[in-house]
């Protein structure tokens, strides 16, 4: 197998502003018969939706492309580029890319595509998700696991494309339940997004150290495998202390290799290496939440916490426990705008069903107007969050019920930050910082898969 190439949804708008180093070639498409035009281009350009069609210097295509012609040297920047969409700290900047750049219609907007080597995006991903100033071993581990969740999604996708009707419907709705999941499927016409819904990559907006380019060439072609298929290797910033399985955040799939246990060695000593209650249970799940069991991910310390956490993410300080408190009018407005219904005042959230890490994938919305429950896990996050709530692993309490039985204020407290699926990126790096090499951390997170090198 030969080192393959990646598409990134990088830019969604209506009017694309972008501007190339160099010279690059540009091959636009148009026509059912696809037809190419080539001609060459450089310096800053603007694309805009029109008619169905991209309008690129008083021209229409079906598509663009601009290739570079020195790969090794010449670049692209795209101009207001959205980051952290939908969190707390989104924000537009100017982006550089290396690689070729596609413009395509979805909707009625633009897509800029950035078309790049695996390896190539990979040093993006790992200095865009991590500092740069991670251990070593921890940026192996992440380089591997990167590499794995892209290279099980490009499989996957082929797979969707060659299934006659396949159905990519991840909204199950009725009467009495809208249950939701975001996945890889949501992107149909490049492989992966750049932004944390997928894998978070900046191209080569922020230089990589020596040390991420020596964790990616060190682990080239390496990923997890299990029963010799690629494992879809997810993860998050923080489990909370225990591992989510799959199925209570996306389609209902087993994959062994994502199982419930909780975040700490098994060497450690009897009086921490307890095992994990069954966290489906109300009352266990809620006892977990409410306290602070030792977990590999619970640390304060700002050295390991910086190797993990760029700037923009450091401005979360608590994620292993937190607390969000809403009043009534708070509440009940929140979940108007968020999910479009009018729920009127809320009685209560109610739990209905929790996964192996005590995160909620079914949540009861009791309200004097309407009655629903919703999931999964991030479909709630969302709900009750201007942003996304750091995790749906949170228990309620109601404060100063009146006669009616309506509270004037809900209190959340939960644990963890993310989905906790797989590699807890803060857990792994106290792994790390206490000795461990990569393979380890990964078979500590990955449950009895293997590494194996698929490319030279």
């Amino acid at each position: 197998m030969e080192e393959p190439k990646v598409e990134v949804g990088v830019l969604f708008n209506p009017k694309i502003e972008f501007v190339l180093s160099d010279n690059f070639a540009m091959k636009g498409r148009e026509g059912s018969e696809h037809r190419q035009n080539i001609s060459f281009a450089e310096g800053k350009q603007t694309a805009v939706y029109d008619k169905g069609k991209v309008l690129w210097n008083g021209q229409y295509f079906d598509e663009l492309r601009f290739e570079p012609q020195n790969p090794e040297k010449d670049s692209f920047e795209l101009l207001d580029v959205t980051i952290g969409i939908n969190f707390h700290w989104e924000r537009k900047e100017n982006q550089r890319f290396s690689g070729a750049l596609k413009l395509i219609t979805e909707g009625e907007h633009l897509t800029a595509v950035n078309i790049v080597k695996v390896e190539d995006y990979l040093t993006s991903v790992i200095s865009s998700e991590m500092s740069a100033t991670a251990s070593l071993e921890l940026l192996k581990a992440h380089a591997v696991i990167s590499r794995s969740w892209l290279l099980a999604q490009i499989e996957k996708s082929k797979a969707d494309h060659k299934a006659a009707g396949s159905n990519h419907s991840e909204f199950v709705q009725t009467d009495e339940e809208h249950i939701r999941w975001y996945d890889h499927k949501d992107h149909t016409l490049f492989d992966v997004c750049a932004d944390d819904h997928c894998q978070r990559y900046q191209g080569i907006t922020r230089a990589s150290t020596e040390k991420v380019r020596q964790a990616i060439a060190a682990t080239r072609g390496e990923v997890l495998t299990y029963n010799r298929k690629i494992c879809d290797a997810r993860f998050s910033k923080c489990c909370g202390g225990a591992f989510e399985e799959f199925r209570y955040c996306w389609e209902d799939a087993e994959h062994p290799y994502l199982a419930k246990q909780r975040d700490w060695a098994t060497d450690s000593t009897p009086a921490v290496n307890q095992p994990l209650p069954d966290l489906r249970i109300e009352e266990e799940a809620d006892r977990w939440i409410r306290t602070s069991p030792q977990a590999f991910c619970h640390t304060t310390d700002k050295k390991i916490l910086s190797q993990v956490l760029n700037n923009y993410d450091q401005e979360t300080t608590d994620f292993y426990r937190w607390q969000v408190s809403y009043t009534q009018e708070e509440l009940s407005a929140l979940i108007k705008e968020r999910s479009g219904i009018d729920y009127g005042q809320i009685i209560d959230l109610v739990p209905v069903a929790r996964g192996t890490s005590g995160r909620l994938w079914k949540l009861k919305i009791a309200g004097t107007k309407k009655t629903l429950t919703i999931g999964k896990e991030l479909e709630i996050r969302r709900t009750l969050s201007p942003s996304h709530l750091y995790s749906s692993a949170f228990v309620v309490d109601k404060e100063n019920v009146s006669a009616e039985g309506i509270p004037a204020r809900f209190t959340l407290t939960g644990a963890g930050w993310g989905h906790g699926v797989g590699l807890c990126q803060i857990g792994a790096a106290v792994m790390g910082e206490k000795g461990y090499g990569y393979d380890a951390i990964l078979l500590h997170y990955y449950i009895g898969a293997q590494i194996d090198r698929r490319y030279k």
